[in-house]
């Protein structure tokens, strides 16, 4: 494998990883807003829409390249041996958790259910932004 091409598919994982961290850091706010909005109301339409719409074309999507680039990388570097890149996949899929929560979420506000209240999502919506950081770190720093 040239290096050239390692490096396209590490340029393409970062890429991934914001689209998703984006769509993680908005979905909830989502929820938020969608919370105030009355069950019916032409406001609450629109929030399923976008809902649905940052789900299905921007979160997903980012998920999934993410995850292909990242373990081709992670196999094309010999990385697996090492403890910085388990602690990472750990995190990683606490953010896939994360993101089947979201998605269940907004199936629920879809169906005209608000599984729990605007503090809730205020509060979740810190989730993604903890993971990150610390998978930044480990893979910056790569401490162990």
């Amino acid at each position: 494998m040239s290096e050239d091409v390692y490096l396209w598919i590490k340029a393409l994982h970062v890429i991934a990883v914001i689209a998703w961290m984006a769509g993680m850091l908005y979905l909830p706010r989502l929820f938020v807003y969608h919370c105030e909005a009355e069950i019916g109301s032409k406001q609450s339409e629109t929030f399923k829409i976008m809902e649905r719409r940052l789900l299905k074309a921007i979160i997903n999507p980012a998920m999934i390249v993410t995850w292909l680039a990242g373990l081709y990388l992670a196999w094309a570097g010999h990385w697996f041996t090492f403890g910085w890149l388990h602690v990472k996949l750990a995190l990683v899929l606490a953010m896939s958790g994360v993101h089947g929560f979201f998605s269940r979420w907004v199936k629920d506000f879809a169906a005209d259910r608000r599984p729990y209240s605007q503090k809730f999502f205020r509060i979740i919506n810190e989730v993604p932004t903890v993971l990150m950081m610390i998978i930044v770190v480990m893979v910056i720093v790569k401490p162990f």
